[in-house]
């Protein structure tokens, strides 16, 4: 090869080459979105810009879409003190580097120490928040049965490694204090948790009183409270999925809780409608419902050969009681099973307040052995029977000796709901569950 040739295929490989800090400049700004321009062609979807900005910080930026050679982006932190024809440049791609002392971290979505120490090392390997799902063709099947150390679950709801659980619950139905206990109580080697807008005083209270010492030492904690904008809202569902499929390809068993999709899918509506997509239902754009099933495949089981899985556990807000809104209809489809928190039941004093009857695990019956087969089948036939004649006992008009089913049931239903009842500090799992189980519906 001539110098030339070698001259002539150099060139092609620098055009080739992204520059990391292109500039550019705020052409306009609507909302929550930036309209940027000037950047060379090298800018793609999903990048990453700073906005350096007198007096603060710099503010990161990401490309959310293009219009004509402009780019519209939204930012990480509130604009205060952006105008047009500042300089905005190209900083990254949108990557994490976890690493095994992120173990025991309470993370920003960034990456960046919430919890007051050095920011943590980072691990060798850059991975993407956008990663594909592993191939379904060579994906690996469910693991083994989790204990998930809540009786209602393990009997009722049995999960497996690699399953994925939706708990469905309006607000104030206890659906804090049911992820509590999983935190605490669910066996894994790993739990990596996304908390998705939540109320900013209530971080302390999971980290030192629910997780603990020992809990935390396990865990990974991603926060970004009510106040973030909404990019930091949406990216710590995407970094805590990041964080879990790290420790899932070292052959972890890693418990992936998300707290809530429904704040994710807010997120979402919020940057699509400020770049401008059309609303659709319930004001979301329909980028949000083709988003969902890319963020919730990424749990599961590996590839095939690699010990490794994500269990996970994520929360749905349903808005006003209604169980079949949008984003709690496309996620109920997309999950392996989902549990539903009612209002009554907790109203009644039981907790945790889990319908049974309305909850369902796709891995169940399969997952089960024959004789807790029979228990379940028993227990959820009592508790239907019971539940379909509530309003007649309780007017008087069933006589008791009229029906042995019916009075079965009036007889062994509430020792079915002592069972399903437990403290916050009680920790079961599978095996016991089912022997409590046994002894409710067959003690005398």
């Amino acid at each position: 090869m001539t110098l030339n040739d070698r001259l002539a295929l150099l060139s092609e490989q620098v055009v080739k080459i992204q520059m990391l800090n292109s500039l550019g400049h705020v052409v306009a700004l609507k909302g929550l979105a930036l309209t940027v321009s000037g950047f060379s062609p090298n800018l793609f979807l999903g990048d990453r810009l700073e906005l350096p900005v007198p007096g603060r910080d710099s503010i990161p930026l990401e490309v959310v879409g293009f219009s004509g050679g402009e780019a519209q982006a939204v930012a990480f932190a509130p604009l205060d003190g952006v105008a047009p024809g500042m300089s905005v440049r190209r900083v990254s791609q949108a990557v994490l580097q976890p690493s095994e002392a992120w173990l025991g971290r309470v993370l920003d979505p960034l990456g960046r120490p919430l919890d007051g120490r050095p920011p943590p090392p980072l691990g060798g390997q850059a991975r993407g928040l956008r990663a594909a799902p592993p191939n379904a063709g060579t994906r690996a099947r469910l693991g083994p049965r989790v204990d998930l150390g809540v009786r209602a679950l393990d009997s009722f709801a049995t999960c497996r490694a690699g399953q994925r659980l939706g708990l469905f619950a309006a607000s104030g139905v206890g659906k804090s204090t049911l992820m509590s206990m999983l935190a605490r109580h669910a066996d894994c080697d790993v739990a990596v948790f996304a908390l998705v807008g939540e109320r900013g005083r209530e971080l302390r209270e999971f980290v030192e009183d629910d997780l603990g010492a020992a809990g935390m030492a396990r865990s990974v904690v991603v926060c970004a409270t009510s106040d973030a904008t909404p990019l930091m809202r949406r990216e710590a569902a995407y970094a805590a999925t990041t964080i879990a499929e790290h420790f899932a390809e070292q052959g972890k068993r890693v418990l992936l809780m998300m707290d809530s999709v429904t704040r994710f899918a807010m997120a979402l509506r919020e940057i699509g409608l400020s770049a401008g997509e059309p609303p659709a239902t319930r004001g979301y754009p329909p980028a949000v419902f083709a988003e969902l099933p890319r963020l919730l495949e990424r749990a599961g089981p590996r590839a095939e050969g690699c010990a490794g899985s994500i269990t996970g556990l994520y929360t749905v807000l349903v808005e006003g009681d209604d169980h079949d809104e949008p984003v709690a209809d496309a996620v109920r489809g997309i999950l392996d099973g989902h549990v539903v928190l009612d209002r009554k039941i907790g109203e009644g004093g039981r907790y945790p307040a889990i319908d049974v009857l309305r909850s369902l695990s796709r891995t169940v019956p399969g997952c089960l052995k024959p004789e807790e087969r029979e228990l379940l089948q028993r227990a959820r036939r009592l508790l239907s029977l019971q539940a379909d004649m509530a309003d007649l006992v309780r007017l008087g008009a069933y006589r008791a000796g009229s029906d042995p089913a019916v009075d079965e049931a009036l007889r062994i239903a509430p020792r079915i709901e002592a069972f399903l009842t437990q403290r916050k500090d009680e920790k079961g799992g599978i095996d016991s569950a089912f022997a409590g189980l046994a002894e409710a519906l067959n003690g005398a």
